[in-house]
């Protein structure tokens, strides 16, 4: 790998998932799948009944949770659609882990 792509390592992207989403363990679901892509950042229910979150780490891992968040969520939940903003690079990830925020 060259300089210039040592220089964005990872991707950060903000989250919001809309539909039949609390309620059905979906912040749960969301910090265990993205435990275990070794994506760091945070879930948590938003008093507008959406998921709000934010994701960092690599960017074949970030596009697998996109897809997760976008049209499989957690069992029993009904996902309308999945905003996605604020999309940057990092060189080093802020997040010691990813955790449910309350």
């Amino acid at each position: 790998m060259g300089v210039a792509e040592d220089a964005a390592l990872f991707l950060q992207v903000d989250f919001e998932v809309f539909g039949n989403v609390q309620g059905c363990y979906f912040t749960k679901y969301t910090r265990d799948m993205c435990a275990e892509l070794n994506i760091r950042g945070w879930v948590k229910n938003s008093k507008n009944g959406t998921i709000l979150g934010k994701m960092q780490g690599t960017k074949p891992e970030i596009h697998k949770m996109v897809e997760w968040l976008s049209k499989v969520g957690s069992p029993g939940c009904k996902i309308e659609r999945c905003e996605l903003t604020n999309w940057g690079t990092l060189v080093r990830l802020d997040y010691k882990e990813f955790s449910i925020r309350f």
